[in-house]
């Protein structure tokens, strides 16, 4: 199976993240700005931006906006500040019930080799691709329970400085 590195992992019983803490903040200086689309059966499609405001050694504040489909804000944002360390926990996933495979997924602006970890807690099953050359958040989540997809939030868009 193939796996991110081993010194990715954080906990005993639980897999390596695709990224290290260090690799996320590289990968994520100020001014990134990812877009997403958020899809579910029988409902009009959702899209928010999130964008990197402040980022140092140990933390980053991100911009998290409502918008529509041309990317133009809707209400008012929120922000929130996590340690890197927080955003890479936010991916590890245990050991049991969890597969990884490699993948290469096809997004709006590219086709990336990814890693799929495939999560199965009772009843449902959870996919999250993760873009080996975007270290950060997966790319794409899928959501499916008793093997009908209930939900996908997908990244349209990735932009800003280069880390």
């Amino acid at each position: 199976m193939p796996l991110p590195p081993e010194a990715h992992r954080l906990e005993p019983d639980h897999l390596p993240t695709p990224f290290s803490a260090e690799q996320i903040r590289d990968g994520c200086p100020a001014g990134r700005t990812i877009r997403m689309v958020e899809e579910t059966p029988d409902a009009q499609p959702t899209y928010r931006r999130i964008r990197f405001i402040e980022a140092d050694a140990d933390w980053a504040v991100q911009e998290f906006q409502v918008t529509d489909a041309d990317g133009l804000p809707l209400g008012e944002p929120a922000r929130r500040r996590s340690t890197w360390l927080e955003l890479q926990r936010h991916a590890s996933q245990p050991v049991e019930g969890t597969s990884v495979e490699e993948e290469a997924l096809t997004l709006p602006f590219g086709t990336y080799d990814c890693w799929r970890y495939t999560v199965m807690p009772p009843g449902s099953e959870v996919r999250f691709w993760f873009a080996k050359e975007l270290p950060g958040m997966p790319v794409q989540v899928e959501e499916r329970i008793s093997g009908n997809l209930t939900g996908r939030s997908l990244m349209i868009a990735n932009e800003g400085p280069e880390p």
